[in-house]
């Protein structure tokens, strides 16, 4: 049973933040008069992995993957605050977990800018001790590596430690890492998109994890 409060790392987009429509107003644009083009559904699935490895799914040369990649970019930047909220209950849940001593970060896919523009400008940047985003790692979800970043810059152990994530990457990676792995269902991917991937647990709410919180600290079994 662990002897300090569990660290709890978050994926960001679909998780923390509600930006999916961002994003796919970010690809429409991108993509506008282009062939090929990712439909929606193509491009959500691949939400949790770095931008380029998407774009070079539809890019024929290393340079189409540039231009492409600051097309979305500048977009991006430019629509980001109009389209990017906090999740129902993610601040409260954030500062409650805060009040009981749980270290949280983030790990992400997404550009270390674009990570730190949208925890600012949702106010729960002061929160995370530690963000592992697209450029913190040379390895990405749904391999272990970020994962075991975040661990390492908190000093904690990953049987002492659980990932929340919305897509199956984030449960990959953190099933790789030997965390708890936790499956938030009010992102974009249901629960029978998730369940290949074995998650641990599911939540229906953020507010869901204080509880399971509770019974991991108290020794319960992780599923």
């Amino acid at each position: 049973m662990p002897s300090r409060p569990y660290a709890v790392l978050f994926d960001l987009d679909g998780t923390l933040i509600d930006s999916i429509g961002l994003l796919l107003k970010c690809v429409r644009h991108t993509f506008e008069g282009r062939t090929p083009a990712p439909t929606d559904a193509e491009w959500v699935a691949g939400i949790g992995t770095p931008l380029r490895r998407q774009l070079a799914a539809f890019a024929s040369n290393e340079e189409e993957i540039e231009e492409l990649t600051s097309r979305y970019r500048t977009f991006q930047r430019q629509e980001h605050d109009s389209f990017t909220s906090a999740f129902p209950g993610v601040v409260e849940t954030l500062l409650e977990l805060e009040r009981r001593g749980n270290p949280m970060g983030v790990v992400t896919s997404k550009s270390n800018e674009m990570m730190n523009r949208g925890l600012a400008w949702v106010g729960i940047d002061k929160l995370m001790r530690t963000t592992i985003g697209m450029e913190s790692s040379t390895i990405h979800k749904p391999e272990a590596a970020p994962v075991l970043l975040a661990l390492e810059e908190l000093g904690y152990s990953p049987d002492e430690a659980v990932f929340v994530g919305d897509s199956p990457h984030d449960i990959l990676s953190g099933n790789a890492a030997g965390v708890v792995s936790i499956a938030a269902l009010w992102g974009p991917f249901s629960k029978d998109q998730l369940e290949p991937a074995r998650p641990d647990v599911y939540l229906e709410r953020i507010e869901d994890l204080l509880p399971v919180l509770d019974r991991l600290q108290n020794g319960e079994p992780r599923t």
